[in-house]
């Protein structure tokens, strides 16, 4: 699987990374900016990693009708952003009030990464690696499974401290090592594993519900709080996913559906019938993330229809 190499530096200060973003500045601009679509450089010339094939509890998610912030369980939403800058090797972190962002670090650590392509955003989407790489910067590395094991992507989830997350693009000899990995974590009960309850069903009866007690699935997790905010109930909320319809390849059956095909809904009490590293999500390029929630608001308002 042909990826291509950008060595670099990984930076934290004055940023708020989490377990599956994180700043990098390549070594070479035009290296980066080769990709299409285009990378977006900040005047830093840092541009902001989105981490493959995982999914990290939310530190500071904000639903596109407002009402602020929300996180997951921060212990391990931490957790993980914990293990990041420990394995890219930024040390002394010290954080702003809430760890909202990082105020001071000894970043500027080395390391490459491998990528095929950007979001919709700009964002790199990229395995991360620590240290130095034996290819030159630039040159295109076949990426199998062995090398994906000293990955940061693949390390975290084998730590139990993210779900995995797929996306269309993703090999599937990556995607197959990754799902591996998920299951060893979760058979042995670690991290998010431990209180997991994305299958076994969670009770939304409020928005605390699913941010300050209930681990789940941070794609669910997003939609829930979508709806929450912009209606104040979950009731409704799986009818409301099928007019999203949010486009995703179902692994066990190899069909094309939505995500709302495997959303089960028993009065507030919400659960995925499939396990995460069963799905494969569209990354609807043409779509924008809130499209629920701007959903939510014609609903709301038929005139904005």
């Amino acid at each position: 699987m042909p990826y291509r190499l950008i060595k670099g530096r990984y930076h934290v200060v004055n940023y708020a990374p989490d377990g599956d973003t994180i700043r990098f500045e390549p070594a070479d601009k035009a290296t980066l900016l080769a990709i299409t679509p285009r990378a977006r450089l900040n005047r830093r010339g840092h541009t902001s990693l989105r981490l493959e094939a995982i999914d990290a509890l939310e530190t500071h998610y904000s639903p596109p009708a407002g009402g602020g912030a929300l996180s997951q369980p921060l212990d391990l939403a931490n957790a993980a952003t914990d293990f990041l800058l420990d394995f890219v090797g930024i040390k002394n972190v010290v954080w702003m009030t809430e760890r909202r962002s990082v105020a001071a670090a000894e970043d500027g650590t080395p390391g490459y990464i491998l990528t095929r392509s950007t979001d919709k955003y700009g964002r790199v989407i990229a395995f991360v690696f620590a240290g130095d790489a034996p290819e030159d910067d630039g040159t295109d590395v076949f990426l199998d499974s062995a090398r994906l094991a000293h990955s940061y992507n693949h390390a975290v989830l084998a730590e139990g401290l993210v779900f995995p997350t797929f996306y269309w693009g993703l090999f599937a000899e990556l995607r197959n090592a990754m799902a591996a990995a998920a299951k060893q974590a979760r058979d042995a009960g670690k991290g998010v594993f431990a209180r997991d309850r994305t299958q076994t069903g969670v009770t939304v009866d409020s928005l605390m519900s699913i941010a300050d007690d209930a681990v789940i699935l941070p794609k669910l997790f997003r939609r829930l709080s979508d709806f929450l905010v912009a209606t104040g109930s979950v009731d409704g909320f799986k009818q409301a996913m099928e007019a999203n319809a949010e486009p995703v390849l179902d692994l066990q059956s190899a069909n094309f559906t939505h995500f709302d095909t495997f959303i089960d809904q028993q009065g507030e009490t919400v659960k995925l019938t499939r396990l995460p590293e069963e799905l494969v999500f569209d990354p609807m390029p043409d779509r924008p993330t809130s499209s629920l929630g701007d959903l939510l608001e014609e609903d709301a308002n038929p005139h904005l229809a």
